[in-house]
């Protein structure tokens, strides 16, 4: 065969042999927008560098004690809660939740919603009191 011939089948059989990886058909995450007018980075830069913005306010607040800076698992939370039936925010143990949505779809486990509260701070409380009565923590309200 002619290399011409091989090139033509192979532009031929691709999308029969890729699926629908090459059709463009693959299902991709389709998280809630946030409440707010505008996200404090634009949306590419906050889904490719988000966990290293997280981690660093985290250093911060933990050692130098800033609290309430620009990327503020707090604030993201308060804007990007989702209200189920009940027209409360779920809990990242719904698959609603806002960051549940992209994590599952890329295989990634966090760790964060172990210790932070996944809903705004008004159920902050019923949230967590299973990981404070696990804990051994009595009268915790959830600082």
């Amino acid at each position: 065969m002619t290399r011409a011939l091989l090139i033509a089948l192979a532009v031929l059989l691709l999308p029969l042999i890729a699926g629908p990886a090459w059709s463009g058909s693959v299902p991709q995450p389709h998280p809630p927008k946030g409440k707010g007018v505008q996200c404090v980075a634009e949306t590419p830069f906050m889904r490719r560098n988000h966990p290293d913005l997280l981690k660093h306010q985290r250093d911060d607040t933990l050692r130098l004690g800033i609290r309430g800076e620009k990327y503020s698992l707090k604030d993201c939370i308060a804007c990007h809660a989702v209200e189920g039936k009940s027209g409360k925010p779920v809990t990242y143990r719904e698959p609603e939740h806002f960051c549940k949505s992209c994590h599952t779809y890329a295989a990634v486990t966090i760790d964060c919603f172990e210790c932070h509260a996944s809903t705004p701070e008004a159920d902050r409380r019923a949230e967590m009191a299973p990981v404070f009565a696990h804990a051994g923590i009595a009268g915790c309200a959830g600082g």
